[in-house]
């Protein structure tokens, strides 16, 4: 049985309290964790705390194991949504154990690493088409007409205060503005950012 202790017979497993930030986007593993028990929450995290959740993993289980698998960064935050116990052990003893499973079950762990990063990939490109139909109808729910009958809008509000919102991070909050900037629907990146095709903004919020 592929377990932990089969990998490491040393491996400890630690108490964790809710909170506790286990995997950030975009960084490799050098190590992978089974959650022994408890819940954690997979997601966007904003400035300290999930800013926008679409899962959760409830042990036992591993976390994120498939992305160690594959060889590359994870594509979520995850973050202790109760106290949890964890058992973790170096990617490299990860690797090395699955190397030395069958010809035939290393294919199947590949191609369900596989699928399962599919998965999570759409839900983060649905999140993201999410966040720009949010950011679409906060524009034109805050626009004003100009001098010269230009739809505008003052951001009166801090980015972060905005972004929550949206219920987004502030960090979604500028890639969605900079991806808007980019499809030429908005146009400035100071205080008051001009709505130059209010039309497709209105297709893009769902009215």
């Amino acid at each position: 049985m592929f377990t932990v202790h089969t990998i490491n017979p040393l491996a400890q497993t630690r108490t964790l309290g809710r909170g506790q930030v286990l995997l950030r986007r975009g960084f490799e593993a050098d190590q992978v964790s089974f959650i022994e028990s408890g819940r954690v929450a997979l997601g966007v995290m904003g400035s300290d705390e999930m800013a926008h959740q679409i899962g959760v993993l409830e042990g036992p289980c591993w976390l994120d194991a498939s992305s160690v698998v594959l060889g590359l960064p994870h594509l979520v935050d995850a973050v202790a949504d109760t106290p949890l116990k964890l058992c973790t052990v170096a990617a490299v003893d990860f690797k090395k154990a699955i190397a030395e499973m069958p010809g035939a079950a290393q294919a199947v762990l590949t191609d369900v690493a596989m699928a399962h990063r599919r998965q999570t990939e759409f839900a983060m490109s649905r999140l993201a088409k999410d966040a720009e139909a949010r950011c679409a109808e906060w524009l034109l729910s805050h626009a004003r007409f100009g001098a010269k009958g230009d739809l505008a809008v003052e951001l009166q509000q801090r980015k972060r205060s905005i972004a929550a919102q949206l219920g987004i991070a502030p960090e979604t909050l500028s890639r969605v503005l900079r991806h808007l900037r980019e499809k030429r629907l908005i146009s400035g990146s100071g205080r008051v950012l001009n709505l130059l095709n209010p039309g497709a903004l209105r297709s893009l919020a769902g009215f």
